[in-house]
């Protein structure tokens, strides 16, 4: 029963969100042939759009089912263009890089690598395509070229932006890890923990890309944690446990059973390394600092002490 009341909880909260997101993509779909003449307008309707859409389904998360997102590191500048990484541990993760960006007043700004395939998902896929979205197959050939048309409106037309990646490219999960630590075993690479290993590739690109652009000022590593509090384990802890996609959406009183913790840090794009061979090494460095605070929000659950 209690099951019950909370699928239709959900579906009556999802209900006005799905009615919103698919007038969005009408709008996004409308204003497609217009971006080859009005390309900036179409990028700022198109971003007031987006930020509609996405501080309703934020609202559902945060306000509606009270998850309470905590932060650590440096204060972001305010409307501030920058390269965003982070760790990739669940479909929940892009709350916790919306809520930094509704603080930095740059909801709207955000681009995310997606797959290609949505493309031709009628109404969302155009929208993407009109926003500006990266649609990357992971064949180099071809994205490539989708991320010169991406990078080109940034560089062009100054377009204000978050350019958001997963740098793992796919979600934590024990048999990923133990895929990674026997392929940096083979490679001699150090061990990291709590995350899978970066793929380099699209981030060396992006920062090669934007790195004389004037108001792409930054890059900001995100560190995601999650921890869910099991009544299996007498109440103890489950570290990296997070919320799934129907969860996040239904179930009231989210944080009296999970945490949510995001911290960031910000790099000046001036002080990166020039070189692709720097720039994969810089960005493998971050990885291994971010296990390493990940280890240390563990330890911090181990002995009670709040995120």
């Amino acid at each position: 029963m209690y099951k019950l009341a909370g699928n239709i909880r959900g579906i009556l909260l999802l209900l006005p969100f799905v009615i919103r997101l698919f007038l969005a993509d009408a709008v996004l779909s409308f204003l497609l042939p217009f971006s080859y003449f009005f390309p900036t307008g179409v990028y700022d309707l198109s971003s007031n759009v987006a930020a509609a859409v996405w501080l309703h389904i934020q609202s559902i998360f945060t306000r509606s089912n009270a998850a309470n997102i905590t932060f650590s590191g440096i204060p972001l500048p305010a409307h501030e263009s920058a390269i965003v990484v982070a760790n990739h541990v669940s479909w929940t993760d892009f709350y916790m890089i919306q809520a930094l960006a509704i603080k930095a007043g740059m909801l709207g700004r955000c681009r995310w690598f997606a797959k290609s395939q949505l493309k031709t998902v009628p109404f969302l896929g155009w929208g993407l395509w009109a926003m500006g979205m990266p649609l990357v197959t992971r064949d180099w050939t071809h994205d490539s070229q989708e991320m010169d048309r991406v990078f080109r409106g940034i560089r062009k037309y100054n377009w204000p932006t978050w350019l958001i990646s997963y740098s793992e490219a796919t979600r934590y999960t024990p048999e990923k890890y133990a895929e990674t630590l026997a392929w940096c075993k083979t490679h001699g690479r150090p061990f990291p923990q709590h995350t899978l290993y970066p793929r380099t590739r699209g981030f060396i690109t992006t920062v090669q890309q934007l790195r004389g652009t004037p108001h792409v000022k930054a890059v900001y590593d995100l560190t995601i944690a999650y921890a869910e509090k099991r009544p299996s384990s007498n109440g103890k802890w489950a570290f990296l446990a997070a919320p799934d996609m129907w969860q996040s959406l239904s179930e009231p009183g989210l944080s009296a059973r999970w945490k949510f913790h995001v911290h960031v840090e910000r790099y000046p794009l001036k002080i990166l390394p020039e070189t692709e061979e720097g720039l994969k090494r810089w960005l493998e460095d971050r990885w291994i600092e971010k296990g390493e605070r990940l280890e240390q929000l563990r330890q911090g659950l181990l002995a009670g002490r709040a995120w």
